[in-house]
């Protein structure tokens, strides 16, 4: 038998820790949650999204491209179609030419 407060669960709410300095989000009251993302040799800025915000929308007010960075989490990789789970996040400019 399911209990009632696993029937209530809300997976976009729920981020389990992995390790003591693990990242947790921050949620807002009014849904969503702040985000830190820190530009690799750039700046570090504060980002406020909205509750099933991916990683792609964390750049949309930043002056970056998302054909021309990698969101990190972790030090790796996240595909940018995932949903926000992460409360600090490195995105690293690629480069391209030769």
């Amino acid at each position: 038998m399911i209990s009632s407060a696993l029937q209530r669960f809300n997976a976009a709410e729920y981020f389990h820790a992995r390790t003591a300095d693990s990242i947790k989000p921050v949620w807002r009251e009014s849904g969503g949650m702040r985000v830190t993302v820190a530009v690799a040799g750039e700046d570090t800025h504060e980002v406020e999204v909205d509750d099933g915000a991916t990683y792609a929308d964390l750049l949309d007010p930043l002056p970056y491209n998302r054909h021309e960075v990698s969101v990190l989490v972790d030090g790796r990789p996240v595909p940018e179609d995932d949903a926000v789970a992460a409360d600090r996040v490195e995105v690293l400019r690629l480069v391209k030419g030769g």
